[in-house]
């Protein structure tokens, strides 16, 4: 029962990313350098992406489903609050490293880090829903 929390976590947090990239995909594809076509849209576009993104998101969601089972917490509320604590402190600062190296400017740090708290939040509450 356990494997499915952790499968509905990710589905919600990569919904949550769809809604979250479309409202900023023109500011992220600029922040980002990601090559376009002549249509606006990325020249990546293709099912590989998104195939590691879930496989990613679900991986996130499988440890955090086990760090939440391990320390105890019992609530909705403590589960958002734990997922916003691994969002903005841990997955974060780790973006923003990367950027940094990347020479990526601070505003695709804010809409990554962004989307990884937002969803580190609410795979956080799902995980505690069941």
């Amino acid at each position: 029962m356990e494997f499915i929390n952790v499968i509905v976590a990710a589905a919600v947090a990569f919904g949550l990313g769809a809604v979250w990239y479309m409202v900023l995909s023109k500011p992220w594809i600029a922040a980002s350098g990601v090559a376009t076509g002549p249509d606006g849209r990325p020249l990546n576009a293709g099912a590989r992406p998104f195939v590691i993104g879930f496989f990613a998101i679900l991986l996130v969601a499988g440890m955090m489903r086990h760090m939440l089972a391990y320390t105890g917490l019992d609530s909705v509320a403590a589960g958002m609050q734990a997922g916003f604590g691994i969002g903005a402190f841990l997955i974060t600062p780790w973006i923003a490293l990367n950027a940094a190296y990347a020479g990526r400017p601070a505003a695709l740090v804010a809409i990554d880090g962004g989307y990884a708290t937002l969803a580190c939040t609410a795979m956080g509450a799902v995980l505690m829903l069941f």
